[in-house]
């Protein structure tokens, strides 16, 4: 005969048993639930924002249709108004794009940076085969590239996207495919809104020219027009050379600078390779008719030339930042790169007579590359008068750098580097230091550029 304890043990057990069969029959009513619900979610989306695309389109057609009337009365009168090419849509499926067709003169050149010729794109999207934004619609014939962003599909290609803004603020330093992948992965209305927002921003830039100058002067100072890919390629070319080399970076305040400095003119002059950097640059070289084909600036460089390095037996020396701030990029850049070697840091305040130590310092180190962070000019002459003597192969000044990586100070949001706006959010993180290079300087650059403009100007001028 059972004990009251057996007894108790085996109605519990009895007890967890019809509950887990209780619960095996609730949950697959709970999971269709669950289906069901993230049915009617992708549902409601998908009609949300078939309804945006609507609105919108609807709104460019009204809007640019007594702009484009002309351009298609004129273009029928001497051949084709418009022309189709396959593309490919949502999960592969093909469709025929209309495009305007606007043929070779001057005239036309100017309406194609404009994406004037894209203008029919909207049809399409009132259509259903695309959207205002997503991906931009491929070629049929682009077999490797399609394979390479398959997440692309499983979306309407767009208008706009984070590739063709990205172009236009000059950052596209990643892949299309990568960019793509990465709006799928994100996508949301309040993320499309945004994208719209600031491809209004963007779109104001215009498109590249399909030929851009390798080598191209700006107020007299020549730059190394290349993309971030080749910057880095040739940095790491020349750590393998025998005459140690300089490179540059060049914004609007240095170019203000050098228009005041004859030394620092000099400096930038016999520089290896200048490299420009800023919105500012990219405005001055599409009215110079010099484009700038990518924005290369130290903060962004910085981290493709520690990938370059990692696992290499070559090596970078910080030089520069508050005391501390070289130290914890050191850290910083341990965690993030361990590959890369770092054989020295140290800050930037040292006086006159402790100069000779730090150079020997940095000698005695063995460092391949040196970065150095005082600011423009002084980072720049002091490279240039000590080059020689530190033994490295490559050495650049590389401004706030240290400031962002080590924690210091944050740094704007892609967003906003997307709309050309990084000056902007630095100034408002500092505005009694930077409020007289960024408002003054900028108003100076402008006024410069205009001069320019009319009449190129001596150097001093």
């Amino acid at each position: 005969m059972p004990t009251p304890a057996q007894t108790t043990g085996s109605d519990a057990a009895r007890l967890v048993s019809r509950l887990e069969w209780l619960l095996e029959l609730w949950r697959p009513g709970v999971q269709r639930r669950h289906v069901a619900r993230r049915r009617v979610r992708r549902a409601s989306s998908a009609v949300v924002r078939r309804a945006c695309d609507m609105l919108v389109a609807t709104v460019l057609i009204s809007a640019l249709l007594p702009l484009l009337l002309p351009i298609l009365v004129w273009r029928a009168g001497v051949g084709r108004a418009l022309t189709s090419e396959m593309r490919l849509g949502l999960r592969r499926r093909p469709f025929r794009v209309w495009r305007i067709e606007l043929g070779k003169s001057r005239f036309a050149a100017w309406l194609r940076r404009w994406n004037v010729d894209r203008a029919a794109l909207i049809l399409h999207v009132l259509r259903g085969q695309m959207s205002i934004v997503g991906p931009r619609a491929v070629a049929v014939d682009e077999h490797n590239l399609a394979a390479a962003g398959s997440r692309r599909f499983l979306v309407k290609p767009g208008l706009v996207c984070l590739w063709w803004i990205r172009r236009r603020a000059n950052i596209a330093y990643g892949s299309e495919w990568a960019a793509d992948n990465e709006y799928v992965a994100t996508r949301s209305h309040r993320g499309d809104a945004g994208i719209v927002l600031r491809a209004v921003v963007a779109g104001l830039y215009g498109a590249q020219p399909v030929e851009i100058a390798d080598g191209i002067a700006l107020f007299g100072l020549p730059l190394a027009n290349v993309t971030m890919n080749e910057a880095v390629r040739r940095m790491v070319g020349q750590l393998d050379a025998d005459q140690p080399r300089r490179v540059c970076f060049v914004n609007a305040d240095c170019v203000n600078l050098a228009f005041r400095r004859t030394d620092y003119h000099r400096v930038l002059e016999t520089s290896w390779m200048n490299l420009a950097d800023g919105i500012g640059m990219k405005i001055a070289g599409r009215v110079l008719g010099s484009d700038i084909r990518e924005n290369l600036c130290g903060t962004d460089l910085f981290l493709h030339l520690c990938e370059a390095l990692a696992g290499s037996d070559k090596s970078v020396y910080l030089l520069g930042g508050k005391p501390g701030v070289a130290d914890d990029l050191r850290a910083w850049m341990r965690e993030r790169y361990p590959k890369t070697r770092v054989v020295g840091a140290r800050d930037g305040y040292f006086t006159a007579a402790d100069e000779p130590h730090v150079v020997a310092d940095i000698r005695a180190s063995g460092a391949d590359v040196l970065l150095v962070a005082f600011g423009a000019p002084k980072q720049d002459l002091w490279v240039a008068e000590h080059l020689v003597a530190t033994g490295v192969k490559l050495a650049m000044g590389v401004g706030g750098l240290f400031d962002y990586y080590s924690g210091r100070i944050p740094r704007a949001p892609v967003w906003v580097r997307e709309i050309g706006m990084e000056w902007a959010f630095r100034l408002l993180q500092e505005p009694k230091r930077l409020w007289k290079r960024y408002l003054c300087g900028n108003l100076v650059f402008l006024a410069r550029l205009a001069r320019w403009k009319i009449a190129p100007p001596g150097r001093n001028t």
